[in-house]
């Protein structure tokens, strides 16, 4: 895979040495620097037009849905400033929180851009992900074999630990790490715990789908089912059936006879709709079993950061996360779920700055995968940030989720200039 420009070859580069970068705990400053370059890179493709060098050249006007993401991320900055004076944070809290918001919620925006603007073709990103996929099986045996032969769980922690983040776990590197409610290994590969590797797992299987070379869509494939896997987690093996399998099913809305399928089974409801809600719930109470000390930890600080948001601050939130009790294990409140973080840090402003940009981009790309194959790619991913605004804070998290990113603005490119070339 040749890059045909430098924004091509920084991506793929990115993508390529992901491993090297994780190996000394630099993955969570690539991804916003890569972030700002190539989005400054857009910014003056824009502002030149055809004064910049050719193959740079924007590849068309900047699509209404990313002026929708760049006008939410701009509210979130603006509702984190609110917060902060609301509740007399102070100026460092301030700045470390804008910060934070740079090298977070402004990503969501930045990468869409990034690929509706710059020429970078979806097939580089594709096979970005598939080699992401060789490295992760070559290595592989090593990581899992490691708990079994003595190997330590955290190998070190990178001093670049030092230019700031939500956490150690960011900058540190892992062979694997140890349940605390089972004490059996889970392996979390280049990701900062397993649950966020398995949703990175889905992606890159999602990514390899779409590869044309077999040998590539394979590793890709294999790589992803076994971080999802190696994960063991539940919302991953979710991921792995729904955001694959439902984008192709998009088609079928556009079938007569499938309407007349679903219309026959919602029929038979009424006969076998009882035995089914048993089913569901008892599927549902196996899978919150699966791991009930997870599962009533998230439940409880989902309780309390929606209380807190209804009775403290309702439009704009707390500013930032708080400590939490021994009654969650100390996980802060506002954590590990994106949309009740969002109404206890910005509140009810907040959680529409990322709601109304989160849904025309999905209802976007589900209308154009039920009418063309392009739009399978891009429904996946958004699928998957959804799942994964359900379990973890998605902000932090889009340092690594930038080539899904980077391909929902590429979908949006390919769309408007399939348009201009109809009219």
């Amino acid at each position: 895979m040749i890059a045909q420009n430098p924004a091509e070859r920084m991506a793929y580069k990115a993508m390529v040495y992901t491993w090297p970068f994780y190996a000394v705990g630099a993955l969570y400053v690539v991804g916003p620097v890569l972030a700002w370059v190539l989005g400054g890179l857009a910014g003056l493709a824009l502002y030149l037009g055809p004064a910049m060098r050719e193959d740079l050249q924007a590849t068309g006007k900047v699509p209404p849905l990313i002026w929708c993401w760049f006008l939410g991320m701009f509210v979130m900055l603006v509702v984190l400033w609110i917060g902060h004076l609301d509740w007399g944070l102070g100026l460092k809290k301030t700045i470390k929180s804008s910060i934070g918001w740079a090298k977070g919620w402004a990503l969501l925006a930045l990468f869409p851009l990034v690929g509706a603007v710059l020429p970078i073709r979806r097939a580089v990103l594709i096979r970005g992900q598939c080699v992401i996929g060789a490295w992760t099986l070559a290595l592989a045996p090593l990581l899992l074999v490691a708990p079994y032969i003595g190997l330590p769980e955290k190998i070190f922690t990178s001093p670049l630990k030092a230019v700031g983040g939500p956490g150690p776990e960011y900058f540190s590197v892992y062979f694997f790490t140890f349940d605390p409610a089972s004490w059996t290994p889970r392996w979390q590969f280049y990701a900062p715990w397993s649950p966020f590797a398995a949703l990175l797992g889905v992606i890159m299987v999602l990514f390899a789908l779409e590869e044309k070379d077999r040998r590539w869509m394979l590793a890709g494939v294999g790589a992803g089912v076994l971080m999802i896997l190696a994960s063991k987690s539940r919302m991953g093996l979710v991921g792995l059936v729904a955001c694959t399998i439902g984008p192709r099913m998009m088609p079928l809305i556009l079938k007569g006879w499938a309407w007349h399928v679903t219309a026959a089974l919602t029929a038979s409801l009424a006969v076998f709709g009882t035995a089914l809600l048993t089913l569901g719930q008892d599927a549902v109470a196996t899978f919150k079993g699966a791991r009930a000390d997870s599962t009533r930890v998230r439940e409880t600080l989902q309780r309390i950061a929606h209380e807190r948001w209804q009775n403290e601050a309702l439009w704009f939130g707390h500013g930032t996360i708080h400590p939490g009790s021994h009654a969650v294990e100390y996980m802060p409140i506002g954590s590990h779920h994106t949309w009740y973080g969002l109404l206890f840090v910005k509140g009810l402003v907040g959680f529409a700055a990322l709601l109304v940009p989160m849904v025309w981009h999905t209802c976007f790309a589900m209308l154009d995968a039920a009418r063309h194959s392009r739009g399978r790619l891009p429904m996946g991913i958004l699928m998957t940030m959804v799942l994964l605004s359900f379990g973890e804070n998605i902000e932090i998290e889009a340092y690594m989720l930038w080539p899904g990113l980077i391909l929902l603005g590429v979908h949006l490119r390919e769309v408007a200039q399939d348009a201009a070339n109809q009219s």
